[in-house]
């Protein structure tokens, strides 16, 4: 399995650093891995193999090998892949709720209340509808079985969007309210993420243009 590191994640680090706010960082990460850990469990158990594991600034995530024969059986608009991966999208934020609720019921150290707030924190930041956080993969998986894979990705877009500029206005009023910094950095990685997918969405809708083009062209010559 490849393990491959974006270098970003040393910046946020010392962003967090210069905030006093390294320990909360570090317990984010920690719980980031046993997040992915949920991840990993559940497309082992549901016959996937890892292929690859990217350690970024706000987490970490597992690429999934995918065999041939998954496309096969169909599921709506698209295949039981589709299921799969929307199951494995909600392991990871369940895997961080549980471990909350798990230290609120056993545990009654003051400490524990840091590691309910960075699962809480980490299952709710995860299941946000921004693609490509757990949210915003288990819509688009969704929308797929519904939907198909274009209008899916039309969708997923246009909610990422929104989402993130409704977020934006949010976390600006806490910015201003609690003078936190690394809030203000967590944001705009989002829209960096965000920059990309679009340009991503962009290249995928041209694509479609041109095959579509080229199926009616084809069409009125037949």
């Amino acid at each position: 399995m490849d393990i491959k590191i974006n270098l970003k994640i040393f910046i946020i680090a010392i962003i967090f650093y210069i905030t006093k706010q390294i320990e909360m960082y570090a317990l984010i990460m920690f719980f980031a891995i046993i997040h992915e850990l949920g991840h990993l469990i559940c497309g082992l158990v549901l016959g996937l193999k890892p292929k690859a594991l990217k350690i970024m600034p706000l987490g970490i995530s597992v690429q999934f090998k995918i065999k041939p024969e998954a496309y096969n059986k169909r599921v709506g608009k698209s295949n039981m892949l589709s299921v799969k991966k929307a199951i494995i999208s909600l392991a990871g934020p369940i895997t961080n709720f549980l471990i909350a609720i798990i230290s609120y019921v056993f545990c009654n150290l003051k400490q524990i209340e840091l590691i309910i707030y960075a699962n809480i924190l980490l299952g709710i930041f995860n299941l946000l509808p921004i693609y490509p956080l757990d949210g915003g993969r288990c819509i688009k998986n969704i929308l797929r079985i519904c939907c198909g894979n274009k209008i899916s990705m039309i969708y997923i877009n246009k909610i990422s969007n929104i989402t993130l500029i409704l977020l934006t206005a949010m976390t600006s009023i806490l910015i201003l309210y609690y003078k936190n910094i690394a809030i203000a950095f967590i944001v705009c990685y989002l829209w960096g993420v965000i920059i990309i997918e679009n340009k991503k969405f962009d290249s995928k809708m041209k694509v479609y243009k041109t095959i579509e083009n080229y199926d009616k062209k084809h069409l009125i010559k037949t």
